[in-house]
This record gives C-alpha cells, structure tokens and sequence, in this order.
C-alpha cells in the first residue's frame, strides 16, 4: 500500500483557497441555489461541495473552476472574448520561450 503523501501549502496558498471556497459559497447563496442543486448541476457529491466552500486543497482544480462558474464567480476575465485573447497571447508567448529549463552545470577543473 503506498504512503500517502503529506503536502505542506503556502499560507498564501490555503488563504487564497479558502478564499475562493467562500466566494463560491457567498454567489450560491445570493443565488438561492442549494449545495444538492449546485452539486447536481456540477456532477459532483454534495460532500465535494461542502470541501470546496471550506476551502479543502485537495479538491480537484478543474471541478472548482466548474463550480465557479456554475453560481457566477468570476475567475479571470468576465468577458468570453477578452479571456480568448489572453488565452492565445500566452500561448503565443510560450511559443517563443524554450520547450523546457535545464540548470546550468559547473565545469569541473580536476587538473592539477
């Protein structure tokens, strides 16, 4: 059976995290929606969802930013075609940059 992994997150991490999962929880709530109708719409436990608002960092990424989007929080830009235009200004920058990072290694001078 393998280990299970301990993560250490950044205060900054777990801030913005839980940030995040109040804000979801602040937009459900101004919309009526209940935690069973969001889950529904999400394809998600009601459980999921109730870690989600509490700010749990192990939920997965791309079902938070659904869940998001589903009650009206806004996540980078509010307009579709805007967020397209960002989309592919990056993508067109990491074109330019190389494919991957390698460090630098000392030459080491062992003649004496």
């Amino acid at each position: 059976m393998p280990k299970s992994v301990t993560r250490t997150y950044s205060r900054y991490s777990r801030e913005a995290v839980s940030l995040l999962g109040l804000l979801i929880r602040e937009a459900r709530t101004e919309r009526k929606f209940t935690v069973q109708e969001v889950a529904d719409r999400a394809g998600i436990s009601r459980g999921l969802l109730q870690r989600i608002e509490k700010g749990d960092m192990k939920c997965e990424i791309g079902v938070v930013f659904e869940v998001a989007t589903i009650v009206g929080v806004t996540l980078f830009e509010a307009d579709e075609l805007a967020l397209s235009k960002q989309l592919g200004q990056v993508k067109d920058k990491l074109a330019l940059l190389p494919k991957s990072v390698r460090k630098t290694t000392k030459v080491v001078r062992d003649d004496f």
